[in-house]
């Protein structure tokens, strides 16, 4: 789960990260409101204008901007709430800018000039363990900087069960080339940051960039913070976070139902019980000569109505040919899918695609037997390689 930058930055304030402080707003109004609200607060006389929409890039479409008065920062706040920002980690539609933060400038003046770093933490998967990534290179054109100069990219492993160790703390520091005041604050800041990190069960915590003040002071100015779902049964407060209007209303839609559901650009919809199946599924799909048109796992314990659920969704989909459902009878009964697929058909009408059902499992014979006797236009199947061949035939 995506947080907003503003959420992960109240995240990490919590574990003692010093942060960019702002304030969130919706209307134009309301940033002038927020903007003279730090000013008095910090003493700042200059502020940036941030989009807040769940994508990187922001500053490269035009979705951060420095205003150096009020009335700048007012054009700037209606220029981009309500916009649509493109940036290279969204689609060519961008994204629908909601909210804005509004944050104090804390590139102020001083005897040196201030510096941007990169810091990521997050798993290295085939390691099997934590990485906190960093770089003296950081800002918005830090991809460039992984992939032009990638000896600029540092990376520390942490083993998630010894923890972060001093040592290591201090040589991330020590690499970024601080010292002083500077080197103190650093192995401070990774300290926070990694323990922001673990104690939230999150997935990535990305700061880009963490400035490098002319004071020796670090400042996560920017926050992406990715939250492992599977852990927010342990954080309702963050659970609370969820911005549904940055997800794909069929995600959103699917979820309310207990559906796993991921969109994919093919012709051939697929509904499963279980992570794997669906991925087998998916490959059988791509053998028969089709293209999976999406991820679908109804779970262990779906009923009828989830399948019907699961039908629905799929057949909003304008590109799918066809639909294959692959059920491994285990937890759920097949004849519960069965009567779900049945329901659906009846419930829905004016089923235009092909459906090829393979049931195989706990009461399988049944669930056959009331698909074929159901008078429904579905195509039954046992063997996993007659369902790939009823799906060669209609994408043939």
């Amino acid at each position: 789960m995506n947080l907003h930058e503003y959420q992960g930055k109240e995240l990490l304030a919590q574990y003692g990260v010093v942060i960019q402080r702002g304030i969130v707003a919706h209307t134009p109004d309301e940033a002038v409101e927020a903007a003279k609200k730090l000013t008095e607060e910090t003493g700042t006389g200059w502020h940036v204008v941030k989009a807040q929409v769940h994508a990187g890039g922001r500053g490269k479409g035009g979705g951060v901007k420095l205003a150096k008065n009020l009335d700048q920062l007012k054009e700037h706040a209606t220029n981009i709430l309500g916009m649509k920002l493109v940036t290279p980690q969204t689609s060519a539609e961008g994204k629908l800018v909601r909210k804005i933060l509004i944050t104090e400038d804390v590139f102020y003046p001083g005897e040196t000039e201030p510096s941007e770093i990169y810091i990521s933490v997050l798993m290295d998967r085939e390691r099997k363990c934590n990485v906190i990534v960093y770089s003296t290179e950081g800002g918005m054109d830090i991809e460039d900087v992984a992939h032009n100069t990638p000896h600029l990219i540092h990376k520390e492993y942490i083993d998630p069960l010894a923890g972060l160790q001093g040592f290591q703390a201090r040589r991330i520091a020590f690499n970024l080339g601080m010292s002083g005041v500077a080197y103190k604050n650093m192995v401070k800041f990774i300290y926070n940051l990694y323990s922001a990190f673990v104690g939230s069960d999150a997935s990535m915590f990305e700061i880009n960039p963490c400035l490098h003040a002319s004071d020796g002071k670090i400042i996560a100015v920017d926050a992406k913070v990715d939250l492992d779902e599977n852990a927010l049964f342990r954080h309702k407060d963050l659970a609370a976070l969820r911005d549904t209007d940055e997800e794909d209303p069929t995600d959103v839609e699917a979820k309310s139902y207990g559906l796993n559901f991921v969109n994919l650009d093919g012709n051939v919809g697929c509904m499963v019980n279980g992570a794997g199946l669906a991925m087998a599924t998916m490959d059988i799909i791509k053998l028969s000569g089709g293209e999976p048109a999406n991820f679908l796992d109804v779970g262990g314990t779906a009923d009828a109505k989830r399948v019907e659920q699961a039908f629905r969704i799929i057949l909003r989909n304008e590109k799918v040919e066809a639909i294959l459902i692959n059920i491994f009878g285990g937890i759920v009964r097949c004849d519960r899918v069965a009567q779900g697929v049945i329901d659906a058909y009846k419930n829905i009408g004016n089923i235009s695609v092909p459906i090829i059902v393979r049931l195989q499992g706990t009461n399988a014979v049944i669930a056959k037997k009331m698909i074929d006797e159901s008078g429904l236009e579905v195509r039954s199947a046992i063997l996993l390689k007659e369902a790939a061949a009823e799906v060669a035939k209609v994408v043939g």
